[in-house]
């Protein structure tokens, strides 16, 4: 029997504060899934707050004369994003993760990236942890403790406001604000209603899709599968597929983008350039640390602590289509 390589347990205290800290809190947020794809708009050195600003033109074009003659108006209207400060106070029993260390660093992992040390190891895993709360966050987040308003509760909040500027509520055939369950048997109907809502000037553009979450993404996969009568797939599906592979994520001509942390029955249609994600990564505030207990109380726990702030906002209200609960 071969003997079993043993490791001492590591001992470690670090800490990483400001611009130091900024490439382990921009892996632990950027890592979520919204955020990692791209999908909406970083700006990551927000210190405080920023404005984001939103201007509109028209009748500027006029005949050709000899003279300079100020043709057309100009309107600055300005959201503004507030990152809101968030910490991580985690208490873990070091025992518990050395077996996954011991794994890594002896070359048994399917992971290509390994972590450099044993703190990076327990920095990344609760980075992860992190990067699942914020995609939650961007999406159905409430100016709670640990969260921050997200996407749907602005867009609800929009709506209700009304006026010029506010967000669109999905209509469906009758010209109703849409709402309910979204299944296979109406997936195909509510996409309908949310891409004929969207408004002329904004139908097109490259940046444009359509955000879902893993509700509405299972619901068309079926759907295109043939595996209901409700639509107009036919009874094998997209292409005659049936339930083989994955069926394309668009919708007439518009890609339907997965966003697990958006909730169930939602859909967002709008160009990634119009929603934002801010944070301060170069902050001051930021701060991972790593804080091995043993010499304190003699313990086999570690605490790892994160500060970082975070917060999204949405810049023109009008050129954004959601369907939801309001």
């Amino acid at each position: 029997m071969k003997n079993k390589q043993n490791f001492a347990l590591p001992t470690i205290t670090s800490t990483y504060a400001g611009e130091a800290a900024s490439g382990y809190i921009a892996a632990a947020l950027l890592s979520a899934n919204t955020l990692d794809k791209k999908l909406i708009t970083i700006m990551p050195n927000v210190k405080y707050k920023s404005v984001i600003q939103k201007l509109d033109v028209s009748g500027i074009i006029q005949d050709a004369s000899c003279d300079f003659v100020t043709s057309g108006s100009v309107a600055i209207s300005e959201q503004v994003i507030t990152p809101k400060e968030l910490q991580v106070n985690l208490q873990l029993c070091k025992q518990e993760f050395v077996d996954s260390w011991e794994a890594l660093s002896l070359g048994f992992s399917a992971f290509d990236n390994i972590p450099a040390s044993f703190n990076d190891f327990l920095v990344s895993y609760v980075g992860g942890k992190v990067a699942e709360a914020t995609e939650t966050a961007i999406w159905q987040g409430t100016n709670v403790n640990g969260s921050f308003p997200g996407f749907q509760n602005l867009l609800s909040a929009s709506i209700a406001a009304g006026g010029a500027t506010a967000v669109v509520a999905a209509k469906d055939s009758a010209g109703a604000i849409a709402s309910g369950s979204i299944t296979s048997t109406n997936v195909i109907a509510k996409l309908d209603g949310l891409v004929s809502s969207i408004p002329d000037t904004v139908y097109g553009k490259e940046d444009l899709v359509i955000y879902v979450g893993t509700g509405v993404a299972k619901a068309y996969q079926q759907a295109t599968a043939g595996a209901t009568s409700a639509t107009s797939y036919g009874a094998n599906g997209y292409n005659n597929q049936f339930t083989i592979g994955e069926k394309p994520y668009n919708y007439n001509g518009i890609d339907l983008v997965l966003c697990p942390g958006l909730g169930a029955n939602k859909l967002v249609a709008a160009q990634k350039s119009n929603l934002f994600f801010g944070t301060g990564l170069l902050n001051d505030y930021n701060t991972v640390k790593v804080l091995d207990m043993s010499d304190i109380d003699g313990s086999q726990n570690f605490r790892v602590i994160m500060r970082y702030t975070a917060a999204v906002q949405f810049g023109i209200g009008q050129d954004i289509v959601y369907y939801g609960a309001y």
